[in-house]
């Protein structure tokens, strides 16, 4: 079972692939998470990667789609994948979709996490960082939890900042959503509820 996993900054994706993961032993492939494994272990194309990164450019999709065909070649691919971050736009989707074909897979299905985005802001802007691990809490986590070190309101959680990404997420992955419902895999899962009640429509969905 492949799955793309579709929803704007803060509508809580990282929390249900995890439990996709536990629930159906998927692989989460998060493009992010590939670059920068890549990039440290000086791969071939984590070298490549890095050049466009460091000069503050977009990395090529083709290089991107070539970091996933190697992993879905990883052991913990063989029983499916879900991605996270990608397809961004609906070149990626085509491709993607074109290689899986050629590998002889397909899309499952395309879930798209629906929350409005005046919850998302206030989810966002609540959110607080660790300044020395990386830990993130909320307004209410006045020291972090695991290191006691200082938290932190990042910049691109402050509402301004979460207002402009989501406008850039509706411009670019909008028309995503149309590819998958043009294709008939698109399923569209209410966001604005607990995890455990988002998680429960979607194993409705991949378990009919």
């Amino acid at each position: 079972m492949n799955i793309v996993l579709l929803g704007a900054p803060g509508a809580g994706k990282g929390t249900q692939a995890a439990f996709m993961v536990e629930k159906y032993g998927l692989a989460h492939v998060s493009t992010g998470d590939l670059l920068r494994a890549a990039v440290a272990a000086g791969t071939p194309l984590g070298v490549e990667a890095k050049g466009f990164m460091d000069a503050g450019e977009l990395v090529p999709d083709a290089l991107v789609i070539g970091l996933i065909k190697e992993r879905l070649q990883q052991p913990d691919a063989a029983k499916g994948v879900i991605f996270d971050g990608f397809p961004r736009n609906t070149t990626q989707a085509v491709t993607l979709s074109a290689e899986f074909d050629a590998m002889g897979l397909k899309i499952d299905a395309a879930l798209a996490i629906i929350v409005e985005p005046e919850v998302i802001i206030e989810r966002l802007s609540a959110r607080r960082t660790c300044r020395i691990c990386g830990y993130i809490g909320s307004v209410v986590d006045e020291v972090c939890p695991k290191c006691d070190g200082e938290m932190y309101q990042r910049d691109d959680d402050m509402p301004d900042t979460i207002r402009n990404r989501l406008e850039v997420y509706e411009q670019s992955t909008a028309p995503v959503i149309e590819y998958y419902s043009g294709a008939g895999v698109l399923v569209e899962i209410n966001g604005d509820q607990h995890p455990d009640a988002v998680f429960a429509l979607i194993q409705e969905a991949l378990d009919s």
